[in-house]
């Protein structure tokens, strides 16, 4: 559906238009001149031509708009948008003001509108296949970055090449660092052409143990685009400027650490990384126009785009004093969103609401939380582990590798959740129960390849102190009792107690015992929420089992002891 108006169709826009076109998307040209609008020949007749950006945004039947004006108008023309009611993509940076991002934020936020920043590199699939290299640990403990972004390119007068070049680089940075901002910013620079523009500047960050420079400039003889990551056993050079199958090239181990002497460099060849092609701009455009219909928050959403232009201005305030150390940017930033966990802070790359960690939890990089969840005292989430939006995970809680949890998961205190795992949303393990994944531990036996897979549908209760032996699948709203210890195979809405766990009755969703009548029909007596027994099984007449539930339902009014008889 032919939905979006693009603003700013000139040097970078016409790309824009190029790819929502093609991706059947653009229903309107905007641009504040004829001459660049009239350019555009018959392959688009189809799409509309407007001078007037707030014509645009009147227009009930644009819903979606791509703003590629000059940065100084980025402000004024997005807030208008949302205000209006469109969701929007803004090329970098958001905005060039930190009081004005947060204010596009709360915006969006409050209009439930999605804002995107164009963030390309955050899209390239050379860079996508970095970050699963970094974060599943292939280069080792991450040490050092370097970007170097060169060529004797279009020399501009409205913006230096700190914000010019530097956004993309910097953005990939944050990514590579689980979004965690610099404790200090260092920036020197020179003007040599226009007064007051620097042409050159390099940028020092600081992440703790983890160092970055980026190195821009439009006055080199020679195009370089090229980022190199060193870790503890291994580094990667991403070369934009070589072919496809050359970009990407990764040296494993390219140190050689003897006993009592020096390290030295291994010469060993490097390893070309196969990354399947595409283009970085489509993917990006349809990333935002995906975003729109599924209402989720982009990967490069206004608070990727905040935390970049909080270090844009750091660097910009450290330019302006000679290279000046600033280090102000966590004590000025807003709350920022989480998935992952750096040097004792929390942030996500993928939502728009950050979730609590407490600060004696572990959370390691390569570790996925989603927004809203809480992560109390003792707790360790490993590399590898997901949680969903609204997990609960108390005191003492372990998620290993692999393990995969759905929204709105309750994990009581003093539970281990092992490899092999996978539970579904809205799941409750109740305080010390236990999970496995070896049927027959030996501790000679090394049986990692050999974990079994346990299932807790959606829905499911876990008892306290209940075993789940590993293997078994527990059905949706299954509920099983304190102290049980199941072995086999639990249908869905079953009630199973005692050890050897056996099946008792029947659960409402709500949690209380169901009694069918001659019919094979029940209510229960909470919520008065109808189920019927067909060929053995449970369902519920008015809400389907996958269906989340009406949030006036969702609020407990009565205790059990008040409905058991």
């Amino acid at each position: 559906m032919k939905s979006l108006a693009l603003i700013g169709v000139g040097y970078w826009g016409k790309n824009l238009a190029r790819n929502f076109h093609a991706l059947g998307a653009l229903h309107t040209l905007c641009d504040a001149s004829e001459k660049t609008l009239s350019s555009y020949g018959t392959e688009y007749s189809d799409v509309e031509k407007s001078t007037s950006w707030e014509a645009v945004l009147r227009n009930p039947a644009i819903t979606r708009v791509a703003i590629a004006a000059p940065a100084a108008l980025h402000y004024d023309i997005v807030r208008q948008a949302l205000v209006s009611g469109k969701d929007v993509f803004v090329e970098k940076p958001i905005c060039l003001e930190i009081a004005q991002g947060r204010d596009l934020i709360r915006c969006a936020g409050e209009g439930g509108k999605i804002l995107m920043v164009g963030h390309l590199l955050q899209y390239h699939p050379i860079v996508l296949a970095i970050q699963s290299l970094v974060a599943g640990g292939e280069l080792g403990k991450m040490q050092y970055i370097a970007s170097n972004r060169l060529n004797l390119g279009k020399i501009r007068r409205e913006e230096n090449a700190l914000w010019s070049f530097a956004p993309h680089d910097i953005s990939v940075i944050l990514s590579l660092v689980q979004g965690s901002l610099p404790e200090s910013v260092i920036c020197t620079g020179h003007a040599s052409l226009t007064a007051g523009v620097a042409d050159t500047t390099l940028t020092a960050l600081s992440f703790g143990d983890v160092k970055a420079h980026i190195y821009v400039s439009w006055l080199n003889p020679f195009k370089e685009q090229k980022l190199t990551v060193i870790g503890s056993h291994g580094l990667l050079v991403f070369d934009d400027t070589k072919p496809w199958k050359e970009k990407l090239v990764v040296y494993r181990n390219h140190l050689t650490w003897l006993h009592g002497e020096a390290p030295t460099p291994s010469k060993s060849a490097g390893e070309f990384v196969d990354v399947p092609q595409s283009e970085p701009l489509s993917d990006e455009c349809r990333h935002f126009l995906a975003c729109c219909d599924s209402r989720t928050a982009p990967k490069t959403d206004g608070e990727e785009g905040l935390r970049v232009l909080q270090i844009l201005d750091a660097a910009q305030r450290s330019l302006d004093q000679s290279g000046k150390a600033v280090t102000d940017l966590a004590s000025s930033s807003p709350p920022i969103s989480a998935s992952q966990h750096f040097g004792g802070s929390a942030f996500s790359l993928n939502s728009a609401l950050s979730f609590f960690s407490h600060p004696s939890a572990i959370i390691d990089p390569g570790a996925c939380i989603g927004a809203g969840s809480k992560i109390w005292h003792f707790s360790h989430v490993m590399k590898g582990a997901e949680l969903g939006e609204g997990c609960n995970l108390g005191q003492n809680v372990v998620v290993s590798p692999g393990v995969t949890l759905g929204k709105n998961v309750k994990v009581q205190n003093n539970v281990s959740i092992y490899t092999g795992t996978t539970i579904e949303d809205d799941v409750f393990l109740g305080p010390s129960c236990v999970l496995t994944n070896v049927t027959n531990p030996r501790s000679e036996i090394k049986r990692q390849a050999l974990y079994e897979k346990t299932l807790l549908r959606r829905g499911a209760t876990i008892g306290a102190n209940a075993t789940i032996v590993c293997g078994v699948t527990i059905g949706r709203y299954a509920f099983i009792a304190a102290g049980a210890v199941v072995s086999k195979d639990v249908p869905d809405y079953a009630f199973f107690v005692g050890l050897p766990a056996k099946q008792k009755g029947w659960m409402s969703r709500h949690g209380h015992v169901l009694k069918f009548d001659d019919q094979g029909c029940a209510a229960c007596p909470e919520s008065g929420l109808r189920y019927e027994r067909r060929s053995g099984s449970i369902h519920c007449i008015d809400l389907d089992e996958d269906e989340p539930m009406p949030e006036e339902l969702s609020i407990g009014k009565q205790k059990y002891d008040d409905l058991k008889s």
